[in-house]
């Protein structure tokens, strides 16, 4: 037991290490002061701006800000979805059948959205073509757009008394160029090296144990896995996802996909810190971020390790629906990884996971995916919580709420507000939805509390950009698709925009001085305000929904 919480010692010591470094060059980049060493990706930049026109040179306000993300999101979901409805007839696609309207505007919609939801096994359904020019270009694309979002914002909250928050075209262009791109190569390439599939073949025939002739599927699998992690995305070339041994083959690819899954989130917590010259303030919301982690981590070892006691089970581990090779330790830390972030990425059955062990990743999803977080979109969800934990803060000690000698009105804690309650009631919505469709039982392999545990773990991944499943959901059904289509629309954009008018207002506002009456934001008062304030909206949300799912499952047991 105890080794198995050194592994996670050890990992976020690794984690820790390599995000500093990391905010600082991202930080370096987004503010337009590239280092000599990544000058020579310099000319692919000016070719990017060459291609988009002279719009690539105008700050913008936050309405156009998020214009222009919503025509390139749109732009791109078009395209993604003719792509996907038409892929037998394009290069490589004899083996595979377009999909049909529902599964392919889920599918395209997920993707843009960066929550990669697959209704589908990627390897049977969908060809080289559209894994390569769709799927992994989304990947990248997806990322970029989080990532400049959290940077406009960051850039309204440390200018004073100016609106515009940069240019979108900048922001996505740096962020693709310079930060995804070489990580995404490097890490294709380490994971070559440990025997991840990469190849344009389709696959190839062997004879299997019992004399069967079957077929081998292949692909360029560690290109696409590499951003998938990176990015925040999750969405795996095989149905299987990080458990399948092409995918993620060694203990040593496990362990830097895991790494990759967080190293941005945590990069742009330093990077808010050195961006303001406070880093104090990114202190506050990296300590948040692992203390919840790291408890979330312990209790999903601890219930996976002292899983039930069964008759027929030799010793009291939980290991069904786990890799051998990961055992319990690499499986509960992929799981926190993967939904305290929006990747949803899995490398081992959340379905199989003890009542409590599958509690605690539905958990982290449903406080809105803030701990480390999607690339991006974690820090400005984290920042809209910071926010009311300022004013709640403020009215305690009766003074008027300022962040970074700022202000904080009620139009900030109305836009704070609206990204905190988006994926809430988003989520408790679409479990509704679900519950109350008349041939929701044929789409569950299982009964009772565990059955409505699948159903909210579904609508809280829908709802929050993640992606994952409880393998028990058959999600591929028309009312499922058209549903987790418009939950992963409203989830992605809503808080966008939100956050890109708090941006601006934040930006426009004149800089106070200190005083001995200014409230703290730094100190450890603050801190545990701040860990009450997102633990209970989380908990006072979704207990009761909790309760009737892996809480009663677990008495039930």
């Amino acid at each position: 037991m105890s080794s198995l919480i050194y592994q996670g010692i050890f990992f976020f010591f690794v984690l820790l290490a390599a995000a500093l470094p990391l905010g600082w060059y991202i930080k370096e980049v987004m503010q337009g002061r590239i280092p000599r060493y990544a000058r020579f990706l310099q000319p692919l930049e000016r070719l990017f701006y060459k291609v988009i026109g002279p719009v690539s040179k105008k700050e913008m306000r936050g309405k156009t800000y998020f214009v222009h993300v919503l025509l390139l999101s749109f732009s791109s979901l078009v395209v993604l979805l003719l792509l996907l409805m038409t892929q037998q007839w394009l290069p490589g696609g004899e083996k595979v059948v377009n999909l049909p309207f529902d599964l392919a505007l889920n599918t395209a919609v997920s993707f843009v959205t960066n929550t990669n939801w697959q209704a589908y096994a990627g390897e049977t359904t969908l060809s080289h073509f559209s894994q390569i020019f769709g799927l992994t270009v989304q990947n990248f694309v997806s990322a970029g757009i989080g990532l400049s979002v959290a940077c406009a914002l960051i850039r309204g909250i440390s200018q004073k008394q100016k609106r515009m928050i940069g240019n979108f075209w900048q922001d996505l262009t740096r962020s693709l160029v310079y930060i995804l791109l070489p990580l995404a190569f490097i890490l294709a390439i380490v994971l070559i090296s440990q025997g991840s599939v990469q190849t344009f073949s389709n696959g190839t025939a062997y004879q299997g144990l019992e004399g069967k002739s079957l077929w081998l599927y292949l692909g360029p699998v560690a290109s696409q896995v590499a951003i998938k992690q990176l990015g925040t995305n999750g969405g795996g070339f095989f149905g299987a996802n990080a458990a399948h041994p092409f995918e993620n083959p060694t203990i040593l690819a496990n362990f830097f996909e895991n790494l990759a899954i967080l190293l941005i989130p945590a990069a742009l917590i330093f990077a808010f810190g050195f961006w303001v010259k406070d880093w104090k303030q990114g202190r506050t919301i990296l300590i948040a971020s692992l203390f919840f982690v790291s408890l979330a981590f312990v209790g999903v070892v601890v219930n996976e390790y002292y899983g039930p006691q069964l008759a027929n089970v030799v010793g009291a581990m939980n290991m069904e629906g786990k890799e051998v090779r990961f055992g319990i330790g690499w499986s509960s830390l992929w799981a926190i990884s993967t939904t305290a972030a929006s990747n949803g990425s899995v490398n081992a059955m959340l379905d199989s996971f003890t009542p409590l062990g599958g509690a605690i990743p539905l958990f982290l999803m449903q406080l809105g995916e803030i701990i480390f977080g999607g690339v991006g979109s974690g820090l400005y969800g984290m920042m809209a919580f910071l926010l009311l934990a300022v004013f709640i803060a403020g009215l305690l000690v009766g003074r008027t709420p300022e962040y970074l000698g700022k202000k904080i009105e009620a139009f900030d804690i109305k836009m704070a507000s609206v990204v905190i309650l988006t994926p809430l009631l988003l989520t408790l919505f679409g479990a509704m939805a679900l519950v109350l469709h008349p041939d929701v039982m044929s789409w569950l392999t299982n009964s009772g509390p565990h059955a409505f545990s699948e159903l909210l773990y579904g609508a809280t991944s829908l709802a929050n950009n993640n992606g994952s499943a409880f393998a028990g959901l058959a999600a591929d059904t028309p009312f499922i698709n058209l549903l987790g289509s418009l939950l992963m629309t409203l989830s992605r954009y809503l808080p966008m925009l939100v956050i890109l008018l708090l941006a601006e207002n934040m930006g426009s506002k004149k800089k106070s001085a200190l005083s001995e009456g200014t409230l703290s934001t730094s100190s450890p008062t603050f801190v545990t305000m701040l860990i009450i304030v997102i633990f209970v909206v989380g908990a006072l949300s979704f207990l009761p929904a909790m309760a009737l799912g892996p809480i009663a499952e677990y008495f039930r047991i």
